[in-house]
């Protein structure tokens, strides 16, 4: 029975989640990951954990008593320093603990405010049924029914507006409508003349111009959080009408393979990609079950997917699951699979006091390895999903540069290994070493054995490093850290979710209270710049903390789900199917308010992709299922017959017994709609990659450059 037609008994009952009794570790896989931590590392100089540092024995030589060799630091010396230091950091320290009494009782006016001022009568009534929905559909209603009472669906229908340039979206619309429909006519009745181009030529130029990155400020948050469903009549035509453009010109029979190859990678350069971004947060992440419920729901779950620490766990599930696997798995019985946290207090004192860790790695990896699908692999999981698994992991030193984890920077890097590495908070979890899968199979250490630990420390939304691999300029951040969720406050709105008062215009708690909270919270942020810049704070476990509080923790769109005070007692403990269909809930409502935005957004990056599919695929079958689903490049090409010198397990690779993903040999020569979900090979999006920089043609028109 699927998860949308099962009765909510069923929901809680963990005999209907996909292997829910298989044990997916292999004894051998974890005797190998045991002896790699255990091994010492390429340094000689190693603490046994964060919480242990290292003190070197000196020897004392006969005669004359020679003072052993320190590094100095060259920033931290002097007398003015060694004398301002502390009494600095008092003051500093004195003065942000001020500022922090302040912002909370700021907060609180605000919120009192709101409840007791705005949030009355039929707009109250409306709200409590708008936050019961559990479905987009019946929520969308009731979002248009709070829309109506609060008269937003004229502003809807005003054309102008301060935040896109409506003038230039109305001519724009108003020529593509026109070219449009020359184009349909022509089609029909045929050219009028063969010397004139024909008008399709017409309306793909004016893609070209158009569809880009924010055209004309179409995708500015600001002009979706005045109305709690939609946007703009004018922006959704324009959304719309581009839509359809782009399907006339990938229809049409008027424009040849290799103009259209040319087209479509140039839109795709532009448009850019969407990616979602799942934050750390302990068990707070699971609030992100409900968010990626809510998008797999409606069809607009982004193929490309980023974690940190806890939310590194929810993304291996999603990147290892096919759709309909994971609309069976993202129910409350799913709690039932989750006990990272079954050991008694007892046990976690001693282990502390003995390790500096509260939990055991090796039983982490055994735990994690089920949501991970066993020992497969970032390249592995992109074969069987063509989802783009992401994960943040940090150097244990602190010299080291972090990385983004996924299938082109460590494509054979196991993926259990990672998500244990980037949830390896000091104190928690003691740094782990990365472990690669070699052509036999087998484990063995990445990267020399170096260890490492929680990205979340330096990199919780790893923006950059996506806009560096896969031309991401879209992100959807799903974002429950703690810490971060405090100091969250939309001073103007946010995506379907408007100012409470004044029809949506305004500020929250007036201009007077947003004036204040925003004046608080730059002082703290300006401080705590000041104390790192001048190296002036401690560094317990040899961990520059700053970035905790001062790295970008938002994105394009930003989902923040509204947790309680319960929560931070259950920060470290394994939720009841009770509670995990709560956070669900709260995930999902969360994220309906942004639905239409992204939609909007998918709507034209996935007609894109399809039409660089479509041009690059001539002569194979395509997936019905997902327009998005690309083949593999021919065999005879040059550019694949030297990458797979490099990489030859991605032919050998079998799978297990119970996988049901064919190796990459098999797919490439049988390429049919139900061998392979979603997406091609590795050797594709290499090629996307490197085509933003070269020329496609170098290398024959096969080798399409697809995403």
């Amino acid at each position: 029975m699927s998860a949308e037609k099962a009765s909510p008994f069923d929901q809680y009952d963990p005999a209907g989640l996909p292997d829910f009794d298989h044990d997916f570790m292999d004894p051998d896989e974890l005797d190998r990951f045991e002896r790699a931590l255990n091994a010492p590392e390429a340094s000689p100089l190693v603490a046994i954990n964060d919480w242990r540092p290292i003190n070197q024995r000196v020897r004392k030589t006969r005669g004359r008593r020679k003072t052993p060799k320190r590094s100095k630091d060259e920033t931290r010396e002097g007398v003015l320093y060694t004398v301002l230091k502390w009494p600095f950091l008092f003051t500093v320290f004195a003065w942000i603990a001020f500022l922090s009494c302040g912002y909370v009782l700021v907060r609180v006016y605000i919120f009192l405010y709101e409840q007791w001022v705005t949030w009355r009568g039929k707009r109250e009534r409306l709200r409590r049924e708008l936050s019961s929905k559990t479905n987009y559909p019946d929520w969308r209603k009731a979002a248009q029914a709070l829309d109506a009472h609060l008269g937003n669906e004229e502003w809807k229908q005003a054309d102008a507006y301060a935040y896109y340039d409506s003038e230039t979206i109305t001519r724009v619309v108003s020529e593509l409508k026109k070219e449009r429909k020359r184009a349909e006519a022509e089609l029909q009745h045929g050219r009028p003349g063969a010397a004139e181009p024909p008008a399709v030529e017409d309306l793909r130029s004016l893609l070209e111009a158009c569809v880009k990155n924010n055209f004309a400020g179409v995708e500015n948050p600001r002009i979706y959080s005045q109305t709690y469903s939609g946007t703009k009549d004018l922006v959704q035509e324009y959304i719309d009408e581009v839509h359809a453009c782009i399907q006339l010109v990938l229809d049409s029979k008027q424009i040849d393979r290799d103009t259209k190859k040319q087209h479509f990678k140039q839109l795709d350069t532009n448009f850019g990609r969407t990616a979602l971004c799942l934050s750390g947060g302990a068990t707070f992440a699971y609030y992100h079950f409900g968010v990626v419920r809510a998008l797999l729901d409606n069809d607009i779950l982004p193929e490309i997917i980023t974690g940190t620490s806890g939310g590194a766990l929810v993304a291996g599930l999603v990147a290892t699951r096919t759709d309909e696997e994971l609309k069976q798995l993202l129910v409350p019985a799913l709690a039932h699979r989750i006990r990272a946290c079954h050991e008694g207090w007892t046990t976690w004192v001693r282990r502390w006091w003995k390790t500096g860790a509260r939990f055991d790695t090796l039983d982490w990896a055994k735990q994690c390895s089920w949501f991970c699908r066993g020992s497969t692999t970032f390249r592995e999981a992109y074969e069987r999903t063509g989802r783009i698994l992401n994960v943040s992991c940090v150097p244990s030193d602190p010299h080291s540069p972090s990385i983004l984890a996924n299938y082109l920077t460590c494509p054979d890097c196991v993926i259990w290994s990672a998500v244990l590495a980037s949830a390896a908070v000091p104190g928690i979890l003691n740094p782990v070493v990365l472990m690669y899968k070699k052509r036999d199979g087998t484990l063995a250490p990445y990267s020399f054995g170096h260890k490492w630990k929680d990205g979340s420390l330096r990199t919780d939304i790893p923006i950059k490093a996506l806009n560096l691999h896969f031309n991401v300029n879209f992100t959807i951040v799903s974002q429950v850290n703690p810490h971060v969720n405090l100091f969250f406050f939309s001073s103007r709105g946010t995506v379907g979710r408007p100012v409470t008062h004044r029809k949506g215009r305004g500020w929250r708690g007036g201009f007077l209270g947003t004036a204040i909270e925003q004046y608080i919270k730059l002082d703290l942020n300006k401080w705590l710049r000041v104390l790192r810049h001048l190296e002036l704070l401690p560094r317990p476990l040899g961990q520059d903390w700053s970035e905790i509080w001062l790295q970008k923790f938002s994105g394009t769109v930003t989902i923040w789900p509204k947790t309680v005070a319960s929560d931070f007692y259950h920060i470290l403990s394994d939720p009841t199917p009770e509670r995990l269909a709560r956070m669900i809930h709260v995930g999902q409502q969360s994220a309906f308010p942004k639905i239409q935005f992204i939609k909007n957004r998918l709507n034209i990056e996935n007609t894109i992709m399809r039409g660089l599919q479509q041009c690059s695929a001539t002569g194979r079958s395509l997936s019905p299922i997902l327009s998005r689903r690309l083949p593999f490049p021919d065999s005879d090409d040059p550019l694949v017959e030297r990458l797979d010198d490099n990489f030859p397990e991605r032919h050998d690779y079998k799978g297990d017994s119970t996988d049901d993903t064919m190796s990459q040999s098999t797919f490439s020569r049988s390429h049919s709609p139900t061998s392979n979900p979603r997406r091609g090979s590795l050797m594709e999006e290499m090629r996307r990659q490197s085509a933003v920089f070269f020329d496609d043609d170098l290398y024959g028109d096969d080798y399409a450059a697809v995403t």
